[in-house]
C-alpha cells in the first residue's frame, strides 16, 4: 500500500467535508482495500463511513423496503422485513462471497462500485429501485452508466435504497468458482404494470433485457424464454467463458429464475 490518512468521521455533515477536500469514502472496503493492496489504487486519505448510523438500517415505508447504505449483507439476507417482502433480495445478499464478505461488504458499497458482475446491481434495475443519496434521488435506470461507472457525482454519497416490493421476484446466478461473482445473474421481477429483467455478468455492465421483459409480460412462464435471443456481440468473453457461452447462460439462468418466482 502507499501511505494515507485515516478518518472516521461522527456526522454526516464531517464525512461530506472530508470527500470535498479529496477524501476517499471507506464503505465495506471489499474492492477499494483489495485495490490498495495490490496498488491499483491510491487514496491520500480514507474517510470510514462506518460511524455514520444513520446510514445503517432495515425499514417498510409503504411499498417499499428501504435499506441503509451501510447496511451489511449479512444484515440484508436475514433481516425478516426483507425475508417477508422481497426473499429475492434477502438470497441475493445470502449468496454474495463467503461469509466474511458479507460480514463487512455494504449495499451502498458495491452500489456505488458497479461492478460488472456485482449482484446487488440486477436487483435495483429489476425492482426499479431509487437510490438515496445527500442530494438527490436516482432511478435506478438512470444510476448504472457502464463499467464501474454510475451518476454518482464527486463528493456525493448513497445514503440509502429503496426497493419497490414485487407480486413475485427471484434472482439466479451461475457464479464464478473463485469470486462467487455471477459470471452471469439474472434478476427476474414481476409488478402489476409489467416485468423487469436484469443481467449481470454479462457485459461491461447490468442491463434490463427488454426481449424477455416483453415475452413475460404475455406469459409469465419459463417458456416463454425459450426462444429469446441474447446478443451474443455484447457480452464479454474471457477465460471463464466466451461471449456466446455468456449469451447462453442468460436465457438459462432466465429460465430458472422465472420457474423459482413461481415456486
Amino acid at each position: 500500500m502507499y501511505a494515507f490518512t485515516y478518518e472516521r468521521p461522527a456526522t454526516q455533515a464531517d464525512a461530506l467535508r472530508l470527500l470535498k477536500d479529496g477524501g476517499q469514502a471507506l464503505a465495506g472496503g471489499q474492492t477499494l482495500l483489495g485495490s490498495m493492496k495490490l496498488r491499483l489504487a491510491a487514496p491520500g486519505q480514507l474517510v470510514d463511513l462506518g460511524g455514520l448510523k444513520e446510514l445503517s438500517g432495515i425499514r417498510r415505508e409503504g411499498g417499499a423496503i428501504v435499506i441503509g447504505a451501510m447496511t451489511r449483507h449479512a444484515d440484508v439476507a436475514e433481516n425478516a422485513e426483507v425475508l417477508a417482502a422481497i426473499p429475492a433480495l434477502a438470497r441475493l445478499a445470502a449468496g454474495i462471497g463467503d461469509k466474511q464478505v458479507r460480514a463487512m461488504g455494504t449495499l451502498g458499497g458495491s452500489v456505488a462500485n458497479n461492478d460488472p458482475a456485482a449482484d446487488y446491481p440486477a436487483a435495483l434495475l429489476a425492482l426499479g429501485a431509487t437510490i438515496h443519496t445527500t442530494g438527490r434521488q436516482i432511478k435506478a435506470d438512470d444510476f448504472f452508466q457502464g463499467l464501474f461507472s454510475t451518476a454518482l457525482e464527486p463528493g456525493e454519497l448513497v445514503t440509502a435504497i429503496s426497493f419497490p416490493v414485487p407480486k413475485r421476484a427471484a434472482y439466479v446466478k451461475f457464479p464464478q468458482p473463485a469470486s462467487l461473482f455471477a459470471l452471469i445473474g439474472v434478476f427476474v421481477a414481476q409488478f402489476d404494470d409489467g416485468v423487469r429483467v436484469a443481467v449481470t455478468g454479462a457485459g461491461n455492465g447490468v442491463f434490463r433485457h427488454q426481449a424477455m421483459e416483453a415475452a413475460l409480460a404475455s406469459n409469465f412462464s419459463p417458456d416463454a424464454l425459450a426462444a429469446v435471443p441474447t446478443d451474443a456481440s455484447q457480452a464479454s468473453s474471457d477465460l471463464h467463458g466466451s461471449s456466446a457461452y455468456r449469451a447462453h447462460l442468460v436465457g438459462v439462468m432466465a429460465q430458472r429464475a422465472v420457474a423459482q418466482a413461481l415456486a
